[in-house]
């Protein structure tokens, strides 16, 4: 817990800092361009590369820890994904390869504008993404929206306690552990016990510089594989 406080003027007691009352702004439409691909809003013409490169997926834990999924065939997952775009929260973005395909959705999540908390959730990185450089820059370039265009303090990460890649995920790209909520959801039926994490504005120029450093070409060899990892930039123990 943070130990940033003053004494209220009237009682004495310790009171946090003073913030910054006016709101944070929503996500919206915006290209956010990067080095390995780009990030733009999802839309049902993303749908058939989507598909594409979630297709036989079904049994490799793609699907185990989300709401949803897997699906039965192609056209149960554009019905599906016909009505993410029309959703405001989460406010759903597609991954973009440099090819021009779609190969990840991310959402931006649980806005709340006046305490400027806003969480990254409903990530789907199909196995064209997963572990690649634009993997980590999409949650880059998100971060960084969230944070220098949109104005909010707080970025979190949630995930099923037993999700353990997602938990690596999260210290991986610089979210912080903050404990478990337990019995926090149901989801397909199924208890669920939800891990919490989280990212503040005064830690993200030390988080971006890692991520930075992570993302430059020099960081690869010309085989593509990293030299120094992003959990070390971060100090992730």
């Amino acid at each position: 817990m943070s130990q940033d406080h003053e004494p209220d003027p009237g009682s004495g007691l310790p009171v946090g800092l003073p913030v910054d009352p006016r709101p944070a702004q929503k996500p919206g439409a915006v290209v956010l361009e990067g080095r390995y691909g780009r990030v733009e809003k999802l839309d049902a013409r993303h749908g058939a590369a989507l598909w594409d490169a979630v297709r036989g997926t079904e049994n490799n834990g793609l699907w185990a820890y989300m709401n949803y999924g897997p699906f039965s065939g192609e056209s149960a997952f554009a019905a599906w994904l016909a009505e993410r775009p029309k959703l405001e929260d989460p406010y759903s973005y597609a991954v973009i390869d440099t090819n021009g395909q779609a190969v990840g959705i991310a959402t931006l999540m649980e806005i709340r504008p006046a305490m400027r908390v806003i969480e990254v959730g409903h990530i789907v990185y199909t196995p064209r993404l997963q572990r690649t450089p634009l993997g980590t820059e999409a949650q880059y370039l998100l971060a960084k929206y969230v944070f220098e265009a949109l104005g909010y303090r707080r970025y979190e990460w949630k995930c099923n306690a037993l999700n353990a890649p997602s938990r690596r995920a999260a210290l991986r790209y610089g979210f912080t552990f903050e404990g478990i909520f337990r019995q926090h959801l149901i989801s397909k039926g199924r208890n669920r016990d939800t891990a919490w994490f989280s990212m503040l504005d005064g830690e993200w120029p030390a988080r971006k510089a890692a991520l930075e450093r992570w993302l430059a070409p020099g960081n690869f060899d010309k085989d593509g594989r990293q030299k120094q990892s992003l959990a070390v930039l971060n100090a992730v123990k």
